[in-house]
């Protein structure tokens, strides 16, 4: 798919149709990644209600996975997440890539 320039663009960004979203992978633009620590999460879904871009995967009724090439990273996730859980937490994508690299 080749990408629009800016001059082809939408004004102000606008989708102008409707469920196209999957097409955009916008994985890249995170600095922090949400990391998700399956023994704790209680599976109450809020981080699925939650997140922006339905990057937050549900089969059976329990949180699966974490789409991350539509994950932007803002954290919603976290935050939502019941504080005596804590089973999300924001991570720098920067340790992702040093990691990966070795």
């Amino acid at each position: 798919m080749k990408m629009k320039g800016w001059k082809e663009l939408a004004i102000g960004g606008r989708i102008e149709e409707a469920g196209n979203a999957v097409e955009y992978e916008t994985g890249s633009w995170r600095t922090f990644r949400p990391v998700r620590d399956d023994e704790k999460c209680i599976h109450c879904l809020q981080c699925w209600i939650s997140c922006p871009d339905s990057a937050i995967k549900v089969k059976d009724g329990k949180v699966v996975d974490i789409d991350l090439n539509h994950c932007k990273g803002c954290g919603i996730c976290a935050e939502v997440c019941p504080p005596k859980v804590h089973a999300i937490e924001m991570v720098e994508e920067a340790e992702f890539v040093k990691k990966e690299s070795k």
